[in-house]
């Protein structure tokens, strides 16, 4: 199991040679448990009705799949790096979590060079299951989550960013991915990441909690999460279907999925949220942006999220930061100005 970045791990536990250190150990593994109320990977709260693992056991009965897709003892194969291929693998058990966490391993690999591959990879939570079409192998205008890992630019124009590219779309049905601008006017926000031709495994996580849409990445063999997407006001329903397509066109890749392991997140929720059918909610983001944002940032990071207690905590920190700054520079200057008029006396 991979290891979880300092923002979602605040503290590791080591060799507590003093009561004080074992003290100060609980004290900010707590903290962190607040704040996170993240699994952190523990298998105690994986499940596994919603999980594709090794030996791939379940494909046939907890999972379905379609197209290409080619399942070996080692990795699943939605595309082999051949033109014009689609393929995909889903989940046959709606999902009834309100909170949870999925760590997906994969590897896109081939022979193309210099930009000669794609199209790329697709992880879904949605309404409906097997259901082919031009969206990296599944349909258009679908209901629920998306997480694009599109290896191949179609926008021209759009050169501030660099591919692979990875970004995330909430739709309720309404809106069609725009292929001619690789999804630019949809998406939420997104991350380039070098996730080609690996010699280690690459790995993606995402977290939905308490109507707050994280996305990481571990693709550097570095053993840790970077942090590739984090928005606020995403409102998502339970009992829709895991699952995950790739497609090729005049150029290929072959995409496979290792594995796909869910953890549920053990977070408390108000009697208000309990008692709601979450089965009803419409998938929905509380703060869109226009077009012209993903150009402005490079990034394409979502902008007009709430701000958190963290990033609150960091403008103050830096507010005070200033002012001291400001009142240090300014006695100095003061006891400057009275040496120099003691001179001229």
């Amino acid at each position: 199991m991979k290891a979880i970045s300092s923002r979602w791990h605040l503290f590791k536990m080591g060799n507590m040679t003093s009561c004080f250190n074992t003290m100060l150990f609980f004290v900010i593994f707590h903290f962190s448990f607040v704040l996170c109320d993240i699994t952190d990977g523990n298998t105690e709260h994986l499940k596994r009705e919603h999980s594709l693992m090794k030996p791939y056991q379940g494909v046939g009965s907890q999972w379905d799949f379609w197209g290409s897709t080619l399942v070996t003892g080692s990795y699943v194969r939605l595309t082999s790096d051949e033109r014009s291929k689609q393929g995909s693998i889903w989940n046959t058990v709606p999902c009834h979590l309100k909170d949870w966490e999925m760590h997906v391993q994969f590897k896109v690999h081939g022979s193309g060079k210099k930009n000669l591959y794609g199209d790329g990879i697709a992880i879904w939570y949605t309404k409906d299951r097997l259901h082919p079409g031009p969206v990296f192998g599944n349909q258009d205008h679908f209901v629920g989550l998306a997480i694009f890992l599109d290896t191949f630019r179609n926008d021209l124009h759009g050169m501030d960013r660099s591919f692979p590219y990875i970004s995330a779309m909430v739709n309720n049905g309404t809106v069609g991915y725009d292929h001619g601008k690789d999804g630019r006017s949809s998406e939420l926000g997104g991350c380039s990441a070098d996730i080609r031709n690996k010699e280690h495994d690459t790995y993606l996580a995402i977290r939905y909690s308490k109507e707050r849409l994280t996305v990481m990445v571990d693709v550097d063999d570095r053993n840790e999460w970077k942090e590739c997407i984090d928005i606020g006001g995403v409102r998502m329903p339970t009992g829709y279907y895991f699952g995950s397509s790739a497609a090729t066109g005049d150029l290929s890749d072959n995409h496979d999925i290792i594995s796909m392991k869910l953890y549920q997140l053990m977070v408390e929720h108000t009697a208000e949220e309990e008692t709601l059918d979450w089965t009803k909610i419409e998938p929905s983001v509380s703060f869109l942006r226009s077009p012209k944002d993903n150009i402005d940032d490079p990034t394409g990071n979502f902008r007009g999220t709430p701000l958190t207690g963290w990033k609150i905590f960091l403008l103050l920190l830096c507010a005070l930061l200033g002012i001291i700054v400001c009142a240090v520079v300014g006695a100095v200057v003061f006891q400057k100005r009275q040496e120099r008029n003691k001179r001229f006396y």
